[in-house]
């Protein structure tokens, strides 16, 4: 068997997978440290991580008692910062993905690198990304400017799963991919970018040293492994950040291949042969967890989280399943009505943490079933903005695989079909990032040759969903309007 360990934002998931690649035994445990101290701010305690760790594998490994555990792989939230002493200690809380303070950071890296754009597009040339409040390395300069005392005894910087790693390790580690959302690896060379950390003021000494996604990096340790129940030498895998594995889970690897996830935030990916950088950092690009290959992304920080504040705000109780049955009554693009889901701010294509979400077009016509469906509607017109960056920067889409919640609904898979104009792929099972790092557990212990190898083995499409003509003319109609509503209200919101 394979473990893969997945460190969410809300919980930590483990999964035990085999040798056919079936899904054997998994359990879940909530976190229960968030602290939000003012708007905007995220932040949670890592020992609560390796707390929920722990209680996860004992609950799984229970299920299929005499496993033999050959490797282990992580995956993760990506873009935290973990700050440890000399010792390994925790220094404070980690300031989390969604943590949206460190825009001063931003503009102040920027400007050490040039004036006006000219520092942004030195940057996006020496890590594949321009500086975002949501990277790891502009949260330590916020640690620096206010918590000085803290700053000074920083002796280890780790994102989330990697402070698992090394709890049960006692090794400090990171893979290619979750490095790649520091904000201090340079992208292109698959190394840490040593122009960037002098500007910054960040020792190299601080930072886990770097292996390949499937490469053994550690191996548990006695202390872990009677926390746990893992045996005690059991290989480690480098793994990846939370995309990446995901995207290893949904077998997209070639050159070509895209997914589109919808969790509490969406995604879209796809695997890139080069690093391909878009010039005005719409788009992340990080390294692949395929070894010697790379991946772009756009992000939309509330999707799904969309969905859930309507139903919390305005329909309390009322489950999804419902929720979504009055949607599907409403005819494509709601009657006019658009919603732009800027909850959190936004990453792509708009990099503005101060945009804000809307509804525009009501009339007294629209009922609960149009509000719904046109939250669902403006989380896939979202993604849709980074298929408009693709088809922009020359990047190919030879198909598309859903995943998340939003694969999940028949409704919801057939809205991104029509409003990305291409027949989606739905998957047998899709498990998520934790899957993906078991499959790079066992490629790193020899279970498979490759991970091609693993994906054929263990990836399997149960459907496939076409976009409907006349839909499709309706959305493209609609999402020209969609595209209008930021440039609008941008003024209004500043």
């Amino acid at each position: 068997m394979f473990l893969g360990l997945d460190v969410g934002t809300g919980g930590t998931r483990v999964v035990l997978v085999d040798k056919s690649g079936a899904l054997v035994a998994s359990a879940s445990c909530a976190h229960e440290d968030f602290r939000s101290p003012q708007p905007g701010w995220a932040e949670q305690d890592p020992h609560d991580w390796w707390r929920a760790a722990q209680q996860a594998i004992r609950d799984t490994l229970a299920q299929a008692p005499g496993a033999k555990i050959l490797a282990v792989g992580l995956t993760g939230q990506m873009h935290g910062a973990v700050m440890l002493d000399n010792d390994g200690n925790v220094l404070r809380p980690s300031l989390i993905w969604c943590d949206q303070r460190t825009q001063p950071q931003c503009d102040w890296l920027h400007a050490q690198f040039g004036p006006g754009n000219t520092g942004r597009a030195k940057l996006i040339e020496l890590t594949a990304n321009p500086a975002l409040p949501n990277f790891t390395l502009t949260k330590l300069l916020w640690v620096r400017d206010h918590e000085p005392e803290i700053f000074a005894r920083i002796a280890h910087v780790l994102c989330p799963k990697d402070y698992v790693r090394f709890r049960m390790t006692g090794s400090y580690a990171i893979d290619m991919q979750e490095a790649s959302g520091t904000l201090m690896l340079d992208v292109a060379r698959r190394r840490w970018s040593t122009e960037v950390l002098k500007v910054a003021g960040i020792p190299e000494s601080w930072l886990p040293q770097l292996f390949e996604s499937p490469d053994v990096c550690a191996h548990i340790s006695a202390e872990a492994a009677a926390a746990t129940g893992l045996p005690q030498g059991t290989p480690v895998v480098a793994g990846a950040g939370d995309q990446g594995a995901g995207a290893i889970g949904m077998g997209i690897l070639e050159p070509g291949s895209v997914s589109a996830t919808i969790g509490t935030s969406g995604v879209v990916f796809a695997a890139t042969a080069a690093p391909t950088r878009d010039p005005q950092g719409r788009l992340h690009t990080f390294c692949h967890a395929v070894p010697g290959r790379w991946h772009v992304m756009g992000v939309t920080q509330a999707a799904g989280l969309s969905l859930r504040w309507l139903r919390d705000t305005f329909a309390p109780g009322v489950d999804y399943d419902e929720l979504t049955a009055g949607a599907a009554k409403v005819p494509p693009a709601s009657d006019g009505l658009l919603w732009t889901p800027y909850l959190l701010g936004e990453r792509t294509p708009h990099l503005d943490p101060e945009a804000r979400a809307a509804f525009v077009g009501i009339h007294a016509g629209h009922t609960r079933n149009h509000f719904v469906r046109a939250v669902m509607e403006g989380v896939a017109f979202s993604l849709q903005d980074t298929f408009t960056l693709f088809a922009e920067l020359g990047i190919p889409v030879k198909g598309v695989r859903l995943g998340g919640g939003g694969a999940r609904g028949k409704l919801w898979r057939q809205i991104q079909a029509d409003i990305y104009n291409h027949t989606v792929d739905v998957l047998t099972a899709e498990e998520g990032g934790a899957f993906g790092a078991a499959l790079l557990a066992g490629v790193g212990c020899g279970g498979w040759a490759t991970l091609e190898e693993a994906c054929a083995t263990a990836i399997h499409v149960a459907d496939q969903i076409p976009p409907r003509r006349e839909a499709v003319a309706r959305y493209e109609k609609a999402y020209r309007a969609y595209r209008a509503v930021y440039p609008a209200l941008k003024n209004i919101h500043a």
